[in-house]
């Protein structure tokens, strides 16, 4: 039977906002560590201090790399990894050049990841690639896609969470479709519920990005203690929850 500790492996909690207070970082990081999430996303500004924060926990730290645009140069996006490393990221979000995937400059999306994911490896650190599909047609879903696992990229990830729509089931079975088992796969924006949570995980995902980690968790838990936590069959509905 599916557990609640399932659920919360599969949630990176989401500390992004740019007006989070650092108290709202440490309740944060307070509250990943009581459920166990697999990680918090935090700002570059806040990776130090939610390393510190999560030592001794099995939460892993992880940052963004240039978020939420992806148009920052190569050259910046590697700074930024280099420095998310050495500050105890182990996982970075990174957003691909969106424009040059949508003006079909494959080469240089390409060399992109690849620096940042060979970055992220000398450290250990595993790499999500973010590509933000409200702006994607399903051709250039699918090429993200292949230049991502080209690049050694260990998650696709729908959304930043901050463009104009999130998730959606659609775009996260082709994204499946299209990367091998080696490559998961990350839901973003619009996340905010239990059955949203399950919806996502029949259609491919296994992490997602959370704000409501507490309400998702919580809701766990009981119907885990009810003995009703169950996972659904994946269908042709689009929505979340």
């Amino acid at each position: 039977m599916l557990k609640a500790q399932d659920i919360a492996q599969m949630i990176d909690h989401s500390l992004l906002k740019p007006e989070l207070s650092r108290t709202d970082v440490k309740q944060g990081c307070a509250t990943a560590a009581q459920y166990k999430t697999a990680s918090v996303c935090v700002r570059p500004c806040d990776l130090e201090l939610a390393a510190e924060l999560l030592t001794g926990t099995p939460v892993l730290p992880t940052t963004v790399i240039g978020f939420p645009h992806g148009a920052h140069t190569t050259e910046t996006k590697l700074q930024e990894a280099e420095q998310a490393v050495a500050s105890g990221a182990k996982e970075l979000d990174m957003v691909l050049n969106i424009g040059r995937l949508i003006t079909g400059l494959w080469d240089e999306v390409y060399r992109d990841i690849a620096a940042v994911v060979q970055t992220a490896h000398r450290g250990q650190a595993a790499v999500k690639v973010i590509f933000e599909n409200c702006f994607l047609d399903h051709a250039r879903i699918i090429k993200a896609c292949q230049l991502a696992e080209a690049a050694g990229a260990d998650f696709v990830k729908t959304s930043t969470g901050f463009g104009t729509g999130g998730a959606t089931l659609d775009d996260l079975r082709l994204m499946r479709l299209h990367c091998s088992e080696a490559v998961r796969v990350k839901a973003a924006g619009g996340v905010r519920t239990l059955d949203a949570a399950l919806a996502v995980r029949a259609a491919g995902a296994v992490r997602f990005g959370a704000t409501a980690t507490e309400a998702i968790m919580e809701e766990a838990l009981q119907r885990e203690a009810e003995g009703i936590l169950q996972e659904i069959q994946d269908s042709p509905d689009n929505t979340l929850g």
